[in-house]
């Protein structure tokens, strides 16, 4: 083997692990983050915990991403540890599927339909149709559905490279002789379990032993050790992962570490103890791609049904490992802030649908902020009115925390679509930041008037509480629209927008009248001045919040293009509602 065969094996194992990446991403981008959000819901009991977490992973082909993913649901509070110790066992299992995957490179036969099932005949197949669907078809889907193709023949052809590299080792005597070391078991685990940490991934590292089997000079005596020690080394992505988050994130990726070390040592011990007094004769035996997808599937599947009646232990063991400490207090994030977790920024579908979460929380805190704010011009309390100013200061900690983690969505792979969502949700969390902002104005506006013990007149009281039920109508409207992504509600917003810019326009005229014939005051004429141009701003937000929702679930539509259409495009259906409105909302 000569330094050709050094180079073109390194090449085949980066087209390798670029393959099963870009097959991953696709796979990912494609469930949308449904994946995630059926993982961070789903888990009831253990049994389907397992199922679960088996299921997940064999689509996205990655155990430590299920992984890492599940230390960031727990780090955030949306799943228990005692949840998360079953979609472990379950993400072993399903780490499985892509050796099997692999183990068709191994198949011989003269038959052609055999022949066929070899990722060879049939990955440039795959790799034609995927980029025709990448470069001749304009549907995000379609495109998704030709990246993970390509990724699938990409990941085969390093496959078949690195063996193709690998071949002459089989001439090599020293290749041999390193075998031969590999075959005692701690010695063999413990390069099974440093590989594995360095490349991060174990159905990288078993993919790359598989080929190594190509040249016919590995037994299964090799093998089993390194696969062992293949389960222990893929912790470390977890355990990376747990620095800096919560205890019991730490103490999942130590549930990770101690099923893969408890399973092996166990399999280590029982399986090598037999061989000591009746040696199996297989060990010789030369391995092949799919013999050892046999031995990782059944030493998974194996330490799950064993350790599967012992998960409590596992779950209080790691605790142990990580205790509570008796006098620490910890300073508790809001619920909803601590969906925010950077482990999900991988996953940008699923963090996109945090991000939404807690937008959502952030809408309902503004809307509660207003209806406190509108109800301090009639009942006034210094209470309420300084619950106002608080339900400011949250929304803006949720306003910054918020923009800063979209701000590093933005910088992964977005779909067209999630895309849209990101522009809307950066656009709706300034409006609903805004409105909390104009609530603040109102409270200090009527704080103001009562310190100088000022007061409305009985008209203008009655006036402002057609145009407050107006404002807290268009805002819980708003919220409902955000939240449900509701486009028909979204449209019934433009029209109770320009029926309030009306009542102000028609309040303040009033007032004016009132004020020629000597009825209200100047002072309280800018206090009333400031009120309703602050509701009618607040009505402004609502409309903005109501056309990034149309803008995200509509294409190509400018929003004040959208807005003149409406108004002076004798549209039949907002004339209709805009009526409605007037007779609902009518001055006194």
């Amino acid at each position: 083997m000569d330094v050709f065969n050094v180079l073109t094996m390194i090449g085949g194992l980066a087209l390798f692990l670029y393959g099963m990446n870009l097959m991953g991403d696709g796979l990912a981008k494609l469930s949308g983050g449904k994946l995630e959000s059926i993982l961070a819901k789903l888990t009831s009991n253990k049994l389907s915990a397992i199922l679960l977490g088996a299921g997940v992973t064999a689509v996205i082909q990655s155990s430590s991403a299920t992984t890492v993913m599940v230390v960031g649901f727990v780090n955030s509070g949306i799943m228990k540890l005692h949840q998360a110790v079953g979609i472990i066992m379950g993400a072993n299992v399903g780490t499985t599927f892509t050796s099997w995957i692999l183990s068709l490179s191994g198949i011989e036969s003269e038959s052609f339909f055999v022949r066929l099932l070899k990722p060879t005949s049939f990955s440039p197949v795959l790799a034609f149709v995927g980029i025709i669907l990448l470069l001749f078809f304009k549907t995000e889907k379609k495109k998704n559905i030709g990246g993970i193709l390509i990724g699938f023949a990409i990941l085969m052809f390093g496959m078949d490279t690195m063996s193709s590299a690998v071949e002459p080792l089989k001439d090599v005597p020293e290749f041999t002789n390193l075998l031969t070391m590999f075959s005692q078991p701690i010695l063999g685990m413990l390069v099974g379990a440093l590989f594995t940490a360095i490349i991060q991934s174990s159905s990288a590292s078993v993919g790359i032993l598989q080929a190594l089997c190509m040249t016919g000079m590995v037994n299964y005596g090799t093998v089993i050790p390194i696969i062992m020690g293949q389960n222990i080394g893929t912790c470390v992505t977890a355990l990376i992962s747990s620095i800096g988050a919560s205890k019991n994130a730490k103490r999942t990726a130590c549930v990770h570490l101690y099923f893969n070390l408890i399973g092996t040592i166990l399999f280590m011990v029982v399986f090598y103890s037999i061989n000591m007094i009746a040696p199996f004769a297989f060990l010789k035996d030369v391995a092949g791609p799919a013999g050892i997808a046999v031995i990782h599937s059944l030493f998974n599947i194996g330490a799950t049904i064993v350790l599967f009646p012992f998960s409590g232990l596992l779950e209080r063991l790691a605790c142990l490992s990580i205790p509570d400490e008796k006098e620490e207090i910890e300073e508790e994030e809001d619920a909803c802030l601590q969906y925010l977790d950077i482990r999900f920024l991988d996953k940008p579908a699923f963090a996109l649908m945090q991000v939404t979460k807690a937008t959502e929380y952030m809408a309902e805190l503004a809307r509660q902020s207003l209806n406190l704010a509108t109800s301090q011009i009639f009942n006034y309390d210094i209470e309420e009115c300084n619950k106002v100013i608080a339900l400011e200061k949250e929304v803006d900690h949720y306003e910054d925390q918020i923009s800063r983690y979209m701000v590093q969505i933005a910088g992964r792979q977005l779909s067209i679509q999630d895309g849209k969502k990101l522009i809307e949700l950066q656009h709706c969390v300034g409006d609903f930041e805004r409105i909390s902002d104009i609530s603040v104005n109102l409270v200090h506006a009527v704080m103001k008037m009562k310190q100088k013990e000022q007061e409305f007149s009985q008209k203008a009281m009655n006036e402002l509480t057609v145009l407050a039920e107006a404002v807290n109508d268009m805002m819980h409207y708003c919220v409902s629209c955000f939240v449900a992504d509701d486009e028909l509600l979204a449209e019934s917003i433009e029209p109770l927008e320009e029926r309030i810019d009306e009542l102000n326009q028609e309040i303040m005229k009033r007032h004016r009248k009132r004020l020629r014939k000597g009825k209200c005051s100047v002072d309280m004429g800018f206090v009333l001045a400031d009120i309703t141009t602050d509701l009618e701003r607040i009505g402004d937000h609502c409309s903005s919040v109501a056309l990034n929702v149309i803008q995200s679930l509509t294409e190509d539509v400018d929003a004040h293009e959208y807005v003149e259409q409406l108004k002076n495009g004798n549209n039949v259906e907002y004339d209709a509602r805009l009526l409605n409105c007037r007779e609902k909302y009518q001055l006194p």
